[in-house]
């Protein structure tokens, strides 16, 4: 008994499993961050224009990415004029854009459905990489799984699912601003892998937000300035949690899951996000779910996973010895 007890004191588990386990934390974390970050975006849109909510959200954010470097980061100001113009591109194509596209899309639908067409993005990478890229061709896999996931997606415009009571049928405004969301976001993946790629991911991402915010403050400069007659405390406190958790830490999440566990496991929050979404949309917003939309995001999901679907390695046979 006492040699038994002693075995079982001993037996470790396997060291593989800790590892596994941590990243899929991480990735649900990360799924959280996102999606309840757009539901907070759905209320807030309820008290802000959108473009003065994304203006600000990136505004704090960009504050955040700045004092990171004499408070705690102890690295040096970026000072390239290169990089500066790269990342600054990228900015306003990868960031002000698509959040706001985004956020205006939730003005015509639940953050359920604005969720669920979102994760098209990375179909939609995958798409644009094979054209620009020349590491990354397009396989037989990718292109049926692209078809698949496009194929929830029109179920949902063909079914017109807003996932808001009070529309009968969808705006068609709502789809139209999420298609310049993917869009965009997808370019500015594709346009980052090319020429973005060896330089430092946190003063990327730094001179990213700075760009974006004040591309976003002209745009409300332009428009005549901030109104934001109709925000109360429950407005401040939404815009503070899409700015510091949405957005900030979000990101560096992010990048703590690329930098230990590599940038696969990044692509798997396209299964969490619109799940995320729906279920505190319904919580929270009292959105609705219907039979049309879980079927979407059956087959969407079904595409996104034949899209990561890496093909087996032939195992060598008799005679096939390896080099």
């Amino acid at each position: 008994m006492s040699e038994s007890r002693t075995l079982l004191k001993n037996r470790r588990l396997p060291t593989h499993i800790s590892p596994i386990l941590s990243a899929n934390l991480h990735v649900l974390l990360l799924g959280l961050l996102f999606g309840s970050s757009l539901v907070v975006s759905r209320f807030s849109v309820g008290q802000f224009q959108p473009r003065d909510y994304v203006a600000l959200r990136l505004v704090i954010a960009a504050l955040l990415h700045v004092s990171a470097y004499p408070l705690w980061s102890r690295r040096p100001w970026p000072r390239d004029l290169s990089l500066w113009l790269r990342a600054g591109l990228l900015g306003l194509l990868g960031s002000a854009l698509p959040m706001t596209a985004i956020v205006s899309s939730l003005q015509y639908q639940s953050s359920g459905v604005s969720g669920l067409l979102l994760t098209l993005n990375p179909v939609v990478v995958v798409l644009l990489a094979h054209w620009f890229l020349h590491d990354e061709p397009l396989t037989w896999n990718r292109m049926a799984g692209a078809l698949v996931a496009f194929a929830g997606a029109g179920l949902l415009l063909m079914r017109g699912e807003s996932g808001l009571a009070e529309f009968a049928r969808a705006d068609w405004r709502g789809y139209a601003w999420i298609g310049v969301g993917v869009m965009a976001s997808a370019s500015s993946s594709v346009y980052a892998r090319r020429f973005l790629r060896w330089d430092d991911a946190f003063d990327v991402a730094t001179i990213r937000m700075v760009a974006a915010a004040l591309a976003t403050l002209g745009v409300v400069g332009m428009s005549g300035g901030f109104r934001l007659e109709r925000v109360g405390p429950s407005g401040a406190a939404a815009l503070a949690y899409g700015s510091v958790m949405g957005t900030f830490l979000a990101f560096l999440v992010s990048f703590r899951i690329i930098k230990r566990f590599g940038a696969t496991p990044v692509a798997q929050t396209s299964y969490v996000i619109p799940v995320v979404s729906t279920i505190l949309g319904v919580l929270f917003l009292d959105e609705r779910v219907t039979g049309a939309m879980l079927v979407g995001m059956g087959v969407i999901f079904a595409g996104i996973a034949l899209l990561n679907r890496r093909p087996k390695r032939a195992e060598p046979g008799p005679g096939r010895g390896s080099a």
